[in-house]
């Protein structure tokens, strides 16, 4: 996996010229605040040619927060964050506040992490248990020229 200090929000990479929208918003780590920071992201990206796959990716890695880290604790938070390349590609970063993920039972379904990289062109995971977990995704515009 590519660390997300590599991409336009991640810290410690190199900066990218800033976007003309961006959005980032801190939410309180509460199952009800996934579908707000999914209403973040649509009205971020309306219009947009992927707009719909950002708000499931969102959804997921946010649902991820909630269920697997130390932000689904008490008094936990999440951030979320979105940065439009119009007509090129959608960054988003989901960051949360650490520990050790516990995961899901297997269903035989396809879920979180699985769903974000098969509808991304890029996406990973960067952070540690003490320093929270930065889940990041680039969906490319369809047809952009390659």
């Amino acid at each position: 996996m590519t660390l997300a200090a590599t991409g336009p929000c991640g810290a410690g990479g190199a900066a990218l010229a800033g976007p003309p929208h961006s959005g980032e918003q801190v939410f309180p780590a509460r199952p009800e605040q996934v579908s707000v920071a999914r209403r973040f992201v649509a009205r971020l990206l309306a219009g947009t040619p992927v707009a719909d796959d950002a708000i499931l990716c969102v959804s997921e890695l946010t649902g991820n927060c909630v269920s697997h880290s130390v932000s689904g604790y008490p008094g936990g938070i999440f951030t979320v964050r979105v940065e439009l390349y119009d007509g090129d590609y959608v960054w988003l970063e989901v960051a949360d506040q650490g520990g050790p993920w516990r995961p899901a039972i297997p269903d035989g379904r396809v879920h979180g992490l699985e769903i974000v990289r098969r509808l991304a062109s890029d996406s990973g995971v960067a952070g540690s248990v003490f320093a929270g977990w930065e889940a990041w995704a680039r969906l490319d515009w369809p047809g952009r020229g390659f």
